[in-house]
């Protein structure tokens, strides 16, 4: 598994999407290093990290970076997860709920279907891969069928396990996101310690597209305790 480390200060983890690796946060690494040690990894089967397996799946890369940290030797860390990063993000929260401190997603789902994803993006991807299938077999042609075999197929992560998720977590996405506005919503919603950000006029993209916002809320959700509004504090 390949991953590269900057800064120094309490360990951060960010974690990329289907496809990427860690050259997507071109904006973040900069701004984030500045006050954290940031931890970036390629997933397994992306970037310069291989993966010979016929098959992958999300909780393998969860616990990927969960034994990345323990290599690293470190107990706990804030994480910011963009994508199938934030569905990773979920599940290392869920699964070793020790490691993460705060959690911030952005454009992740809970499960794979139109009720989650926008119906156009679906269907176009079950197109995509209907067609690599009937390409020659190669080695790439192979690991591109995994990868989007993720995004029609997986994750299957139930209410009733978000809803046990203990660190504060700030759930982001696009008010035309490919994952569905409603969606994230309910991600916000069914766990206990959470903020919602819904961004208007952005898409899939808000580590880019809106780099400097996104990282400035982020970085303002790490640095102040997580405040539980109710009762009266609603009209405040």
């Amino acid at each position: 598994m390949y991953y590269e480390t900057y800064g120094k200060g309490e360990p951060l983890l960010i974690i990329h999407g289907n496809g990427g690796s860690i050259s997507d946060f071109l904006y973040q690494i900069p701004f984030f290093s500045k006050s954290y040690k940031v931890i970036l990894a390629d997933s397994r089967a992306q970037g310069k990290s291989t993966d010979t397996g016929d098959s992958l799946s999300y909780e393998m890369m969860s616990d990927d970076l969960n034994a990345l940290l323990d290599t690293l030797g470190l107990d706990s860390c804030f994480v910011i997860g963009w994508s199938d990063g934030g569905i990773n993000g979920l599940l290392l929260a869920m699964r070793n709920p020790k490691k993460v401190k705060k959690l911030a997603v952005t454009g992740a789902n809970l499960w794979p279907d139109t009720t989650a994803v926008d119906p156009f993006i679906y269907k176009s991807v079950m197109k995509y891969i209907d067609s690599i299938k009937k390409m020659t077999q190669t080695p790439k042609i192979k690991n591109d069928l995994k990868l989007m075999h993720l995004l029609v197929y997986e994750p299957h992560i139930t209410i009733e396990q978000i809803n046990k998720i203990q660190c504060p977590t700030l759930v982001i996405g696009g008010d035309h996101d490919i994952l569905l506005p409603k969606h994230t919503l309910l991600i916000a919603e069914s766990i206990p310690r959470s903020y919602l950000w819904i961004l208007p006029n952005s898409g899939h993209s808000t580590p880019v597209t809106y780099k400097d916002q996104f990282n400035e809320v982020v970085i303002d959700f790490f640095r102040k305790p997580y405040r539980k509004i109710e009762g009266w504090e609603r009209g405040n």
